[in-house]
């Protein structure tokens, strides 16, 4: 029996970087970990993993808990084996911030509006 391992990129905005960079080691190893699992299983990866943004097409969050903290990060698949972190946040309540959705959001077009432009 022959088994092959696909492998996808998860990319990093600047603003997702810099996010990252200033966590706490501990969230940052977690957060690390958790963008290790949308590489090896893109999208088969499901809850409590990741979830679908209701009601923006294409946008997802990776979902990070470590004890009390909460982050997200929000994502999108660009092309082929290609996912983007656009940008994330601490969550401090329920519900997402529509504001960092909305900043997540303006992120994806503009990375997809420059991709489609250098493969036209």
């Amino acid at each position: 029996m022959v088994y092959s391992i696909v492998k996808y990129d998860v990319l990093l905005s600047d603003g997702a970087n810099e996010f990252i960079e200033e966590l706490d080691i501990k969230m940052r190893a977690k957060t690390m970990r958790t963008i290790g699992l949308l590489e090896e299983f893109g999208p088969l990866l499901s809850e409590p993993h990741t979830r679908k943004i209701k009601g923006i097409k294409g946008l997802f969050e990776l979902r990070i808990k470590l004890s009390n903290n909460i982050v997200r990060l929000f994502y999108f698949h660009i092309r082929d084996r290609i996912y983007i972190i656009t940008s994330g946040y601490i969550k401090k309540d329920n519900k997402l911030k529509k504001s960092e959705i909305e900043k997540a959001v303006k992120i994806m077009t503009e990375i997809k509006e420059k991709f489609n432009n250098e493969t036209s």
